[in-house]
C-alpha cells in the first residue's frame, strides 16, 4: 500500500473513499488504482522532481493523480481548467512539464495547445470512456495507462507535491514553489502537513469533505486532500449549486467544508423554505477565505449556521497566515484573526520601520518552520516579493490591533476579486492593447453584488475608430479569444485620453473611484 493510505485502508478499506457525479471509490480500490498510475509513472522514465500536469475538473481521477505524483517524488501542477490554449501551453513549457493529464472536457483547449507543447513526452486523455484518444493524436487513455501499471505496492516511494501558477501583476502566472513542493523526502512527511492543516480549523479524522470549489486552487486542494489523507471521505462536484450543497451536505452528513463569500452569498439568496429545510447539524467546521467577505454576509452566515464558520487570511505563498473563529469575528466584526501558530506577522509602514498597534503598512509573514518560497523562473517577481529572505508579503495592507488581531486595510489595489478568484488587470491591458481599434486600455473591478467585483475596461480608441455597443462587444470577444473567460471585461468604457502622468503612470483611481462613491471596496 502507498504509505498515506496505508493506515487508512487498515482500518476502513470499503469505505467510500472518493464519490463525484460519476460513482465511488472505495479505499482499497483507491489505493490500488494510485498504486498502478504510480508504477505507470515510473514506467514513463520520470525522475524526482518531474513534473506532471493536471488539467481537470473536480473528479475522482484528479485525486488519484495527485496521490501518485505525492508518491513518486514528482511535481504536480494543477492547471485552471478556464485556461485557453495559450495559457495551458504556456504553464506546460514553463514548468517543465513532462506529462499531461487532461480531462476529456478540455481535450479541445489541449487539442489546440499541444502544438506549442514543447518538452512534454507524454500525454493522457482522463473520461475518454476507454475510446482512446477521442482526436487527440498523441494522447494516451487515462484508464489504459493505469491499467499498464502493477497494483503492487512502489519500491522506493518518496514525497512529491503541488506547485499552484498565481497570476502575477504582469504577464502570464508564475509557479510557487513552497513548503508543499518539496520531494524526495519520505511520504510520511505530508501527514505531518496534513496533521497541522486539519489541527488548525478542527477538520475530523474519518470525516466526510465536500470539496465545492476548483481543485486547481490551492485552498480547495489542501482543504481536500488535507483530510483525505487524514482518512475522510470526499465528496465531490465540478460545479457549485446552491441548493444542492444543502442537500449534499445533509445527505452524506458532511462534517467539513471550504466556501467563498460568494457562495454565501448565492446560498443566502435561496427561497426561505430551501434554506429553513437545511439541516446542517453534522457540520464541523466551515473554512472559508481567497476574497474578503461582507461584514453583512458573514453575520447572516453565523446566524444560519452557527458558531462552525471560520475564516483564514492567507494565500499560495505564505499558507494559512491568520485564523478566526466564528465566535471571535461576532467580538471583532471584520478582523482576520490572529497569527498561526507557525507564523509570524509583521506590519511594516512605509519607511521601512515596524508598525504599532492600528497603524497600517504593508503586511509581511515569516514562517516559524524556516520554510520560504519562491516564483518558479522569476527570481526578480520572488525578490520583489520579500523584504529579506524568509520574509515574503502577499502585497496586502492592513494593521495588528492591540490584541494582534490582523485587519485587511487594503489589497494590492488594481487586484481584482471576483467570486474569490485573483484577477490581475495587467494581463487582460495586454490583450486589449492588441487589438487595431485600441491606443490605450486600462481595467479595474467595479461593485458586483454578487461576485464581490466585476471587470470593468476603460478604452481609449485609436484614430479612425468611433465608440459603439458593437465595437464594446468585439473587444470583449477578443479578450476571451487570448484569455480565460473569466477574465474578460463585462463592459467597457469609451474614454478620450486615460489619465495618465507625463511619465507615463497611469493614474487608475480616477477611473475606478466614481463606481465605488458611496460603496465600502473591500480590496
Amino acid at each position: 500500500m502507498v504509505a498515506l493510505l496505508s493506515p487508512v485502508v487498515e482500518r476502513q478499506a470499503d469505505r467510500d473513499a472518493l464519490i463525484d457525479e460519476e460513482g465511488s471509490t472505495s479505499w482499497r480500490e483507491f489505493n490500488e488504482r494510485v498504486n498502478r498510475l504510480a508504477n505507470a509513472l515510473r514506467g514513463l522514465g520520470l525522475s524526482a522532481g518531474d513534473v506532471v500536469a493536471l488539467m481537470c475538473g473536480n473528479r475522482r481521477e484528479a485525486f488519484e493523480v495527485t496521490l501518485a505524483a505525492m508518491h513518486s517524488s514528482l511535481v504536480v501542477v494543477p492547471v485552471n481548467w478556464h485556461w485557453v490554449a495559450d495559457e495551458l501551453a504556456y504553464v506546460v513549457n514553463d514548468s517543465g512539464t513532462k506529462a499531461l493529464f487532461v480531462d476529456e472536457r478540455y481535450g479541445d483547449v489541449a487539442a489546440q495547445a499541444q502544438r506549442a507543447f514543447g518538452g512534454c513526452p507524454h500525454q493522457i486523455v482522463i473520461g475518454a470512456g476507454g475510446d482512446g484518444a477521442i482526436g487527440l493524436g498523441g494522447f494516451l487513455d487515462y484508464e489504459a495507462f493505469l491499467g499498464s501499471g502493477s497494483p503492487d505496492e512502489p519500491a522506493e516511494q518518496g514525497s512529491g507535491g503541488p506547485m499552484f501558477y498565481t497570476s502575477g501583476t504582469t504577464g502570464f502566472p508564475k509557479g510557487v514553489r513552497g513548503t508543499l513542493t518539496q520531494y524526495g523526502l519520505p511520504p510520511e512527511m505530508f501527514q505531518l502537513v496534513a496533521g497541522v492543516v486539519t489541527g488548525t480549523f478542527g477538520i475530523p479524522a474519518d470525516g466526510v469533505t465536500l470539496l465545492e470549489g476548483p481543485m486547481y486552487h490551492s485552498a480547495q486542494w489542501i482543504f481536500s486532500v488535507a483530510p483525505l489523507v487524514c482518512g475522510s471521505t470526499v465528496v465531490m462536484r465540478h460545479k457549485f449549486d446552491p441548493a444542492e450543497t444543502l442537500e449534499l451536505i445533509d445527505r452524506y452528513r458532511v462534517t467539513n467544508i471550504h466556501l467563498v463569500p460568494t457562495q454565501f452569498i448565492r446560498m443566502l439568496k435561496l427561497p426561505e423554505e430551501t434554506k429553513a429545510a437545511f439541516d446542517g447539524s453534522s457540520l464541523v467546521v466551515v473554512a472559508h477565505g481567497a476574497a474578503p467577505c461582507p461584514i453583512e454576509v458573514k453575520r447572516a452566515m453565523l446566524e444560519w449556521w452557527g458558531p462552525v464558520i471560520t475564516e483564514y487570511y492567507g494565500g499560495t505563498e505564505g499558507g494559512f497566515l491568520s485564523v478566526i473563529t466564528g465566535p471571535e469575528w461576532l467580538e471583532r466584526p471584520g478582523s482576520l484573526g490572529r497569527e498561526t501558530a507557525l507564523t509570524e506577522l509583521l506590519i511594516v509602514k512605509d519607511d521601512g520601520t515596524l508598525a504599532g498597534p492600528n497603524e497600517p503598512g504593508q503586511i509581511y509573514f515569516r514562517s516559524k518552520t524556516g520554510s520560504d518560497f519562491e516564483y518558479h523562473n522569476a527570481p526578480e517577481k520572488t525578490a520583489a516579493a520579500h523584504l529579506e529572505p524568509g520574509v515574503g508579503t502577499l502585497g496586502d495592507v492592513g494593521y495588528l490591533d492591540e490584541d494582534g488581531y490582523l485587519y485587511l486595510s487594503d489589497r494590492k489595489i488594481d487586484m481584482i476579486i471576483s467570486g474569490g478568484v485573483n484577477i490581475y488587470p495587467a494581463e487582460i491591458e495586454g490583450v486589449l492593447v492588441t487589438h487595431p481599434a485600441v491606443a490605450d486600455a486600462a481595467v479595474f473591478g467595479i461593485p458586483n453584488d454578487e461576485m464581490g467585483e466585476e471587470v470593468k475596461a476603460a478604452v481609449e480608441l485609436a484614430d479612425g475608430y468611433t465608440p459603439s455597443d458593437e465595437l464594446a462587444g468585439e473587444l470583449i470577444a477578443h479578450v476571451r479569444e487570448h484569455l480565460a473567460g473569466y477574465k474578460a471585461p463585462r463592459s467597457i468604457d469609451f474614454v478620450d485620453a486615460l489619465p495618465r502622468h507625463p511619465t507615463g503612470k497611469l493614474y487608475k483611481r480616477l477611473l475606478r473611484d466614481p463606481y465605488w462613491e458611496g460603496r465600502d471596496r473591500k480590496i
